[in-house]
Order: structure tokens, then sequence, then C-alpha cells
């Protein structure tokens, strides 16, 4: 169980327990969090759950592989290093205290 803190947009905080094994964006998509749209269901075939990774946070996560990498192209105005695809973040112990900004909107 790791807590990840959302921040919408706006710079509204939304902290919730998250289980391990589960994503980021099915963290953010069970406890109704707005700013991640996930249309793809987690398939990793559209830019909906995308965020900007906290700066402490970036060196700390799992490199993108190359279909992530394809689709943040898709992204609302990403950031080469903070962004990430929040269907590509499994959940582990490693991951408590995790800190992600969603953008403006999504595309």
């Amino acid at each position: 169980m790791a807590k990840i803190t959302y921040i919408e947009h706006n710079g509204t905080q939304h902290v919730v327990e998250v289980a391990n094994g589960l994503t980021v964006m099915e963290g953010a998509r069970d406890n109704n969090i707005p700013g991640i749209e996930a249309d793809c269901g987690g398939a990793c075939a559209c830019s909906t759950c995308h965020v900007y990774v906290d700066p402490a946070w970036v060196s700390k996560l799992p490199a993108k592989d190359d279909m992530e990498e394809d689709m943040l192209d898709f992204a609302y105005q990403p950031d080469p290093e903070r962004s990430r695809l929040t269907c590509q973040l499994k959940i582990t112990d490693a991951l408590d205290g995790l800190v992600v900004q969603m953008p403006e909107k999504q595309i």
C-alpha cells in the first residue's frame, strides 16, 4: 500500500492509499480523482492519464519504455523529464509518498 498525492491543475490535493499491484491511474480512477481520464483503460493506447511527476520522484521511478514515450508525444504539453502515463506506474511500497500533478487538460 502506498500513499499517493494527486494534485489537480487548480492546486486541489487528494492523498489516497493505493494497493500494491494497482497502477497510479487505477488509484485515481477508483478514488474519483478528477483530471485523469484514462480513456483506454490502462492499455497505454492513449495519453489521457498523463501527469507531471514531482521532481524529487523522477529518478526514483522505473524508466519509460518505448510505448510510453510514443504515447507521451500525444499528451498535452509533455515535459521530457517529468511527464509520465499513470497507467504505466505500478504501485509498490517504494512509491509511498509519490506526488503527481495533472496537466491543465487531457487530450
